[in-house]
């Protein structure tokens, strides 16, 4: 899944500790969200999104995301 996290970090001058920080979660879990290795859960990115003030769709791009194969 692709993400604007990298792109609004760096608009705001945000350091990924700083903002792992700010969302209460690890370096290594933006880093992972960023290059797209590890898919936030919805609770993180409810709180990446509200933290710049976005909706989660406008911080991360469900498009390339296959429903048909989810089990409900």
């Amino acid at each position: 899944m692709r993400t604007k996290i990298r792109e609004l970090r760096k608009a705001r001058r945000l350091s990924q500790e700083e903002l792992a920080y700010a969302v209460g979660t690890t370096r290594q879990t933006i880093t992972s969200i960023e290059v797209g290795k590890y898919t936030a859960s919805l609770v993180l990115a409810y709180k990446i999104a509200h933290y710049f003030g976005l909706t989660i769709e406008e911080v991360f791009d469900f498009s390339d995301v296959d429903i048909t194969d989810q089990e409900v």
